[in-house]
């Protein structure tokens, strides 16, 4: 991780851990400080943006676009920094052995990732449960597995399995479910241009794909709003 720029290298740290607690580096994570400037200006990602700032009838180097390459370039290093994400650092050893063995399920957690056809948003909420077996994980760490596969190139229905899959690796819990609700900017914007369209995806394992009555219990819950502050 010592070859990212500052600002990622600070992302991929907060993704990790709790601002002010100890990695199993020893690492302390600090908040992010806004973004400074790549290792290596004017490299292959800026030219490739100036030549399609120039195919698209612009010119590069007037005064609006003059920095857009490089703004372009650490920007993509931030939306992408789920790559360098370390999950040991992230899990951080907090998972504990509790005897606990009915549904947790967090829900409503907010994500934006890119798509990878066309390099535009999509974003949306994610809800996760599992069914645990003798051992559960720490509460922040789940919106941080959903950050660290948002933080990529990604197909949501990919997405959608990653995140259960790391759950069921990690845990060996008595089942997975994950479903995520989103918004693709690519089927807004262009192509068909449909305002309003939400995909939705799921993946369930164990339990909650072998059982009904778990599954439409995870469901539920779903559809429940959290009262009113």
């Amino acid at each position: 991780m010592a070859d990212l720029p500052n600002h990622v290298r600070k992302l991929v740290a907060e993704i990790e851990t709790e601002i002010g607690e100890a990695g199993s580096n020893g690492h302390v994570a600090e908040a992010i400080q806004g973004s400074g400037s790549l290792h290596e200006p004017g490299g292959p990602v800026e030219e490739a943006v100036r030549e399609i700032l120039v195919e698209v009838g612009e010119d590069p180097d007037r005064p609006g676009l003059r920095g857009t390459p490089d703004r372009v370039h650490r920007m993509y290093a931030e939306l992408t920094a789920g790559y360098h994400v370390d999950p040991d650092r992230l899990v951080n050893d907090a998972i504990y052995d509790v005897g606990y063995s009915e549904m947790v399920v967090v829900k409503d957690i907010p994500f934006y990732s890119l798509c990878e056809h066309h390099l535009l948003p999509f974003f949306g909420n994610a809800s996760v449960a599992y069914i645990p077996k003798g051992r559960v994980i720490g509460l922040s760490k789940i919106p941080r597995v959903v950050e660290m596969y948002a933080r990529r190139l990604q197909v949501q229905e990919r997405m959608t399995q990653q995140i259960a899959e790391f759950l069921d690796d990690r845990l060996g819990p008595q089942g997975v479910g994950v479903v995520i609700e989103a918004t693709h900017l690519c089927a807004v914007m262009r192509g068909i241009r449909k305002p309003g369209t939400i995909m939705t995806t799921a993946s369930v394992l164990g339990l909650f794909r072998t059982r009904d009555r778990t599954r439409a219990e995870f469901y539920s819950h779903l559809e429940r709003r959290p009262p009113s502050s």
